[in-house]
């Protein structure tokens, strides 16, 4: 393989990077902090990725000349949108299935049905694509055989600054400290004075928002319809399980190794195959570590 071809396949397993990094962070959170399995997020993913299509009709149709700064305020409404509709969501449906882990699996893939046919009634079956500003337009000339897209340096510049800002929120806020003590005791966190109740809402809705970003995001490279959030659901699950459920660290290490490896070996192989191979290597590693590389230590 000679360097020009390394450094495409590395840039272009960051770019997977991020986006499964996006999704995977809000599933750590939602999955991992809170124990809920919401199958129905790849659909909080396309509920940002329509608010961002909605905000470019809506400045392309009234503020055209403001096209090219659109897509900051999509990403700011998409993180809105879908962190009301997270915090919603979770005191009139979610909170009824705490502890009740197969039912919460089965009603949030119901709900996830229903969202799609939301969507598609709403919408329409066929895709939507949003405008790309022309500062993210063409690529990033390294050398003649390297040229980087634009608009997957500015995903995974933004990326890091989410990633930065939920590590800060975790580690540096009160709503992090009561997050994390009511994961490790929720009785004890109860029993100080804490709101259980209302750090669960604040925290299903955090991780919701992280799903609309990860949707406008996906809208830069792709275009967006009903069953757009089941593309990388699948893929978040596998990035929060092996990295080790409720660790943040290890939901951005493994992401990276996982989405670093698929596109590796989709370079070497046909894509099918290597969703494959992924899935074995990660079954085998789960078989001797079934909690996870970077499985933090709880309390019972």
């Amino acid at each position: 393989m000679s360097f020009d071809i390394a450094v495409t396949q590395l840039f272009n397993g960051v770019s997977l990077f991020t986006i499964l990094l996006l999704m995977a962070l809000g599933l750590a959170i939602v999955f991992g902090l809170m124990g809920v399995i919401n199958m129905a997020h790849g659909e909080l993913m396309a509920l940002g990725a329509y608010t961002t299509y909605l905000t470019a009709k809506f400045f392309e149709e009234h503020m055209p000349s403001l096209m090219n700064v659109y897509l900051f305020f999509a990403i700011a409404l998409a993180f809105g949108v879908t962190f009301v509709f997270g915090y919603v969501l979770e005191r009139g449906f979610i909170r009824w299935f705490y502890n009740r882990p197969l039912d919460t699996l089965l009603a949030t893939w119901g709900l996830s049905l229903v969202l799609q046919q939301t969507y598609r009634s709403v919408f329409g079956a066929q895709e939507v694509s949003v405008p790309l500003a022309t500062w993210l337009s063409g690529a990033w000339t390294v050398s003649e055989g390297i040229q980087l897209p634009l608009n997957r340096i500015f995903i995974i510049g933004l990326t890091a600054l989410v990633a930065a800002g939920v590590y800060l929120i975790l580690h540096k806020t009160r709503l992090g400290l009561r997050a994390r003590a009511v994961t490790q005791n929720r009785a004890m966190s109860s029993a100080v004075g804490i709101d259980t109740n209302r750090v669960d809402a604040l925290t299903f809705a955090l991780g919701s928002g992280l799903a609309g970003i990860a949707g406008s995001v996906f809208t830069m490279i792709g275009s967006t319809n009903p069953g757009t959030g089941q593309l990388y659901i699948v893929d978040s699950f596998i990035v929060v399980v092996f990295g080790g459920v409720a660790s943040l660290i290890g939901t951005v290490f493994s992401g990276f190794a996982i989405a670093q490896a698929q596109t590796t070996l989709e370079y070497l192989m046909s894509g099918s195959m290597a969703k494959v191979s992924i899935l074995l290597l990660v079954i085998v590693v789960l078989y001797f570590r079934p909690n996870g590389l970077f499985a933090p230590k709880m309390r019972s």
